[in-house]
């Protein structure tokens, strides 16, 4: 069930609904960093998370009665501070419950995402550096070095 919320944001997301900053879900909660487009109120974002959901949850996996209880709780974020005491806290709820570890080990956060999304486009530099040495491109002058390049996405 964890997937199929993770997916419902992604999809909110996609549709330029809001932004998600930072997530987790537990296993009897989740915690949402967003923001909203001027446009979008808070209660509006929760309506499409829970409803598409909850509509999912009962199509995709046959769920029957209630998913959530009524009514969120919601904490207006005010400066960088805050922004990121939020999201570390966040980020910290599944070691705190003894889920994992670090954040990243946790397999329903965007810690853990965005691991993978890193490794993954490590993996994909790795396979066209091969493409480029199979292909047998004289190798870069000795003073020409490469360097990595640390790209950070908040």
């Amino acid at each position: 069930m964890a997937s199929l919320f993770i997916d419902v944001l992604r999809s909110n997301v996609r549709a330029g609904k809001f932004i998600v900053h930072d997530f987790v879900v537990m296993p009897n909660h989740v915690h949402v960093l967003l923001s909203v487009p001027g446009d979008t109120s808070i209660e509006k974002a929760m309506q499409l998370v829970k409803g598409g959901f909850s509509f999912r949850a009962k199509r995709e996996l046959g769920f029957r009665g209630e998913i959530w209880q009524r009514g969120f709780s919601d904490v207006r974020i005010t400066d960088e501070l805050s922004f990121r005491k939020h999201k570390e806290y966040i980020d910290n709820n599944p070691i705190k419950a003894g889920l994992a570890n670090s954040p990243a080990e946790f397999p329903y956060g965007s810690a853990f995402l965005k691991r993978e999304k890193v490794a993954k486009r490590n993996l994909q530099v790795g396979r066209d550096l091969e493409v480029v040495r199979s292909r047998e491109v004289p190798p870069p002058a000795a003073k020409a070095e490469v360097k990595p390049r640390l790209v950070r996405h908040d």
